[in-house]
């Protein structure tokens, strides 16, 4: 164990010299618009932890909007962009069709336009709702979120449709797509720790509660009652509208509480259960449930990282008047 600890650390300070060496000290944004608009950050603040006030399953729904922005084309804001003639965008995509939030991201923008136009970006916009959705609950900004992100003018659900992890991914797959998007293995465990908050529909975990391997079984990696929980919830035949809480036991709160849950195999999704398929994952998972902090802290720097995901249209982004169309 002592072994085991040492090297947790040890990865911890490396990853944070490395990130704070790429991002903060040399990164391409910035941490506000100071000249052009410097009241930007307190207007985003203002607005969504109202709305959360009043909404407390905003956080999962905003943090998931930046997520599914993130894996596709970089932080770039495609995810906004409304399908226009044949084009089919990334909205229309099979993982983001119960994807949320949209309204709030143009109430904020908006507002921006109103007090600087044209200087605030929809991708900065969506990475600082997803930040103070889920800081509301501290009464503190729990990362920093550098500015400075364009607007692509690019959007394709077939790309989303590739680039998104799936529920039912497995591990392989799972480091495979964050590589692609300059995260590793210790960002993977991190990240997936934003299903502590949220619920899922039903028809995901289907098939892994009834018909697991095409025989009428269920996961045998699933915890027996846990299983027995959720068929209580979603039962057969599938209702679209059913859902299930991602975190059985705590799931309006941002806490370690999805790593107590996967370390029972009580993980919601496949994906979360192959956390446990690694040594190296399953050991940074099991840090995490021990500690809180050590969670917290991991989660901001990945988040930083995440969000410093270059888009694919590099100089040629915009900011765009309508977060829905480009200009």
């Amino acid at each position: 164990m002592t072994i085991m600890r040492s090297f947790f650390h040890i990865a911890f300070f490396v990853s944070f010299v490395i990130l704070a060496a790429g991002v903060c000290n040399g990164g391409k944004l910035e941490f506000q618009h100071k000249k052009k608009c410097n009241q930007a950050q307190k207007i985003v603040r203002r607005i969504i932890w109202s709305k959360v006030e009043k909404d407390p399953t905003l956080p999962a729904r905003l943090l998931r909007l930046h997520y599914h922005d993130c894996f596709v084309r970089g932080c770039d804001a495609s995810i906004l962009l409304d399908s226009n003639g044949g084009n089919a965008t990334e909205k229309e995509a099979r993982p983001n069709r119960s994807v949320t939030g949209y309204e709030i991201i143009d109430e904020v923008k908006a507002k921006l336009e109103q007090k600087c136009p044209g200087i605030v970006s929809c991708a900065d916009i969506v990475a600082l709702a997803a930040r103070d959705a889920v800081s509301y609950q501290f009464g503190r900004s729990m990362w920093p979120v550098y500015m400075g992100r364009k607007d692509g003018k690019v959007s394709l659900a077939s790309e989303a449709d590739r680039d998104l992890p799936s529920a039912a991914s497995n591990f392989t797959t799972l480091l495979q797509l964050f590589q692609r998007s300059g995260l590793n293995l210790i960002d993977l465990v991190t990240l997936s720790g934003a299903h502590t908050i949220g619920i899922a529909h039903c028809i995901v975990i289907q098939r892994r509660l009834y018909n697991f391997t095409g025989k009428g079984d269920t996961d045998p990696t699933l915890d027996p009652a846990y299983a027995e929980m959720l068929k209580q919830k979603c039962k057969l035949p599938p209702n679209l509208n059913d859902t299930v809480k991602m975190d059985p036991n705590t799931p309006l709160s941002f806490d370690n509480g999805y790593y107590v849950a996967l370390n029972k195999n009580q993980g919601l999704f496949q994906s979360d259960a192959a956390l446990l398929t690694n040594r190296v994952s399953r050991m940074f998972a099991t840090e995490f449930e021990k500690s809180q902090d050590a969670f917290f802290e991991r989660f901001a720097h990945s988040m930083v990282k995440m969000g410093d995901i270059t888009g694919d249209d590099g100089d040629d982004g915009e900011i765009r008047k309508n977060c829905r169309a480009i200009n």
